[in-house]
């Protein structure tokens, strides 16, 4: 699906229910193919990143309709300012209270997933120091971050019904966890990661999100479970990942010591290992890897940056990225 969101300048792309990543990477070249073609047809190309490197929230104009005034009217300059990009990635669950379980347990291993996708070091033209600056635009928003435990699918319910009765919601969509139960789907959606410029990152990411919660659900049938941390313990770990991406050190609790963040992505690969070979993407951990090598997309943005010292050659490199792989036609490849 091609949608529009609330800022007239963005779009939302949504794939079909994949049976495999690699059912998953041809949706996400198709749309991203078929989304450039319809900008090419007005002189525009598309770009996917966390947040833009220089375009301001408030030359943005608000797309018509019903549901977006209401956002404004309701979230006033915080949706306004909410000009930021993620990806989010579902992973079906059919039996909920497995998948409640699941939830509590992914929460740790959240931070490790967005140090390796943090794509949004500018904002308003300005290097705001953080590798992922993103998380920090939509923390300004209620319901966001890590969501406390729950110890069973009721309770997570009871917490969404009361919200609705009193006000607070009118479903539980506005539940914007970094990672949740949908409320309309069976599926567990990380909703954690910077959108992604490359292809190859979108579904490497997407691939390793999949391995782990097959880990952790494999691990409950099992009659077993990671250990389960508080949320303020996690926190720590997201501001990290925020700040430095793969190049800083996060928490390891169990040992409570701080580790390269980089060596507990290794430990995490080999913790999924079983369930890559199963999936059959062990070709997207291989790009996992070479991401830990290489750096992230927010890296490779601050290269540029370093290199030009101009803004708009940050932009010509995101736009460059979001084209590779794509199936591009004369028209489109010019476009811009």
């Amino acid at each position: 699906q091609i949608k529009p969101e609330m800022h007239q300048s963005v779009v939302e792309l949504g794939t079909e229910i994949c049976q495999s990543i690699v059912d998953a990477r041809a949706h996400v070249i198709e749309l991203r193919s078929r989304l450039a073609e319809l900008a090419a047809g007005s002189g525009l190309k598309i770009a996917s990143v966390g947040t833009h490197p220089f375009s301001h929230w408030r030359d943005q104009l608000i797309t018509q309709g019903e549901r977006y005034r209401e956002i404004v009217k309701d979230m006033q300059q915080l949706a306004r300012a909410n000009l930021i990009f993620g990806l989010h990635v579902h992973v079906g669950i059919p039996d909920r209270d497995v998948a409640i379980h699941v939830m509590n347990q992914a929460r740790y291993f959240l931070p490790h997933i967005y140090a390796l996708s943090v794509n949004s070091p500018f904002w308003v033209g300005q290097d705001t120091g953080l590798k992922g600056y993103r998380l920090k635009v939509f923390e300004r928003f209620p319901r966001t971050g890590i969501p406390d435990a729950f110890e069973s699918l009721s309770e997570y319910e009871d917490y969404c019904k009361l919200l609705v009765k009193t006000g607070c919601v009118d479903n539980a969509k506005k539940i914007w966890w970094d990672i949740r139960l949908h409320p309309f789907f069976d599926t567990l959606e990380v909703r954690v990661c910077d959108a992604q410029s490359r292809v190859d990152d979108t579904l490497a990411i997407a691939a390793l999100i999949q391995a782990v919660i097959a880990k952790l659900h494999k691990l409950q049938w099992q009659n077993m479970s990671f250990r389960i941390y508080r949320r303020r313990l996690i926190d720590e770990n997201r501001w990290r990942a925020s700040r430095y991406g793969i190049d800083g050190k996060l928490i390891d609790f169990g040992k409570e010591t701080e580790v390269q963040t980089r060596s507990l992505l290794n430990e995490l690969l080999e913790f999924v290992s079983t369930e890559v070979n199963e999936l059959g993407t062990q070709n997207e951990m291989a790009h996992i890897e070479r991401i830990m090598r290489e750096g992230t997309g927010a890296d490779r943005q601050l290269a540029v940056w370093e290199h030009a010292q101009d803004m708009k050659a940050v932009v010509d490199h995101i736009v460059a990225e979001t084209y590779e792989g794509l199936n591009m036609s004369h028209r489109a490849a010019m476009a811009g």
